[in-house]
């Protein structure tokens, strides 16, 4: 039979106020007990599309953790990943479903969230998480804007959460690879990165159909501009095909954010840059290209949005004495003996995580930072950000990675974050 479940976050009494509210928490308010080798880890899953189903099935196969709570706008798919969780643990009351996060995050027997909602949502959901006293697994890219991202930050820290980014390549052995041996300059000083990702978002002008029975379109939209309801942005029923609201501006990045978040990040990594970011983002001269934009940072490399075809996609790192090349489940190298190269005794060591949802839950242990902390999710998230910002507006931009602000732009700086509808703002 199953373990005991119950994990007790114990919240002041002048806290319980805050349901469907949990901006109201105050971080002296919440208390996260710490967690034994031998408990289980419960966790509660917001959004349930393809790859909230794809991380729903990673937690629930395992013996450390148990899934206590579903939550998505529509009813077929609660409905539906609450049976599969049902059905699963063979107990027909195992798993509650909610169509309003706010009730998920109330509950004080949930230790953390898996965060795998359309990317317009990840912000306001994640620091309600965190401030509920939940530590945080959220889906990349990490934010729909760069003040977004830098507010996820705070208030993981504030209160003190474990936050894992779903930039899932650093826990596979090839990237890890690429970087340190980028890192520890085996291919001598870096020139030039390419990375191979798709375009940025455009507007959206879908036409409106019929809506979907049982969903609740106007919180699907949340934040965003409202607008008549579209199966692209939101397909019926739990298995067709995948929803493509990430080609639209209101919702996410497009391809900029979306692979983005995963090969800029690897770029980020191998060149030492979680902690910082680009200083200049030159878009190409023809308006209307969508390939060919160009980063440059303060030592010098440069960073292109490009075409690694020759290559097979994925990210190319250019040194002065030879190549990486880097994708899923792809590594080459210029020399070639890079590729069983002994990294062992390398000064630089990265950290290495075989698992991501492994790390995650470890991290939520011993309390430490995973591999793909909210900070580093969120540098990347605003490379991805800066590119598109460029490519919208055309505009050459200087950026300060240090107070991540436009030098000289107050326009630009306007472009920071969006104006959000209803109660929704970060």
């Amino acid at each position: 039979m199953l373990n005991s479940t119950t994990r007790r976050h114990f919240i002041k009494s002048a806290a319980t106020a805050a349901l469907g509210a949990p901006f109201l928490l105050d971080a002296a308010s919440v208390s996260a007990r710490p967690l034994s080798a031998n408990d289980r880890i419960t966790i509660g899953c917001i959004g349930l599309g393809i790859q909230g189903r794809n991380l729903m099935n990673g937690f629930m196969n395992r013996q450390d953790t148990q899934i206590l709570a579903v939550c998505d706008v529509d009813t077929t798919r609660r409905e539906h990943h609450q049976k599969m969780v049902n059905d699963h643990y063979e107990k027909p009351n195992a798993c509650a479903a909610y169509k309003d996060f706010h009730e998920l995050l109330d509950r004080k027997d949930i230790d953390a969230v898996v965060i795998a909602t359309p990317d317009h949502w990840h912000a306001y959901i994640a620091i309600a998480a965190c401030k509920a006293g939940k530590d945080v697994y959220c889906e990349k890219p990490l934010s729909l804007t760069i003040h977004e991202a830098r507010q996820m930050v705070k208030a993981a820290r504030k209160h003190d959460r474990v936050f894992q980014t779903g930039s899932m390549q650093r826990s596979m052995k090839e990237f890890t690879k690429a970087c340190e041996l980028v890192r520890n300059d085996c291919i001598g000083k870096i020139k030039q990165v390419i990375v191979d990702v798709g375009d940025p978002s455009v507007p959206c002008d879908l036409p409106e159909e019929t809506m979907e029975p049982g969903l609740n379109w106007d919180m699907w939209l949340g934040p965003a501009p409202k607008r008549p309801y579209n199966s692209i942005l939101s397909p019926r029923g739990v298995n067709n095909f995948y929803p493509n609201w990430r080609k639209y501006r209101e919702f996410s990045g497009g391809g900029m954010t979306d692979f983005g978040a995963h090969h800029f990040d690897i770029a980020q990594w191998g060149l030492g840059m979680d902690d910082s970011g680009p200083i200049e983002i030159i878009p190409p001269e023809d308006p209307h290209a969508v390939r060919g934009l160009r980063y440059i940072y303060a030592n010098g490399v440069e960073m292109i949005h490009g075409n690694n075809y020759d290559h097979h996609g994925g990210i190319l790192f250019i040194g002065e004495k030879g190549q990486i090349h880097v994708d899923r489940g792809l590594f080459k190298s210029t020399p070639e003996d890079l590729v069983d190269f002994d990294r062992s005794n390398l000064p630089i060591q990265l950290y290495k995580s075989q698992n991501h949802i492994t790390d995650f839950l470890k991290c939520m242990r011993s309390r430490e930072k995973p591999v793909a902390d909210v900070e580093i999710g969120c540098r990347t998230a605003t490379v991805c950000h800066l590119g598109n910002l460029a490519y919208w507006n055309h505009r050459h931009l200087i950026w300060d990675p240090s107070n991540e602000r436009f030098v000289g732009d107050r326009e630009a700086n306007h472009w920071l974050d969006r104006t959000k509808r209803g109660p929704w703002k970060v």
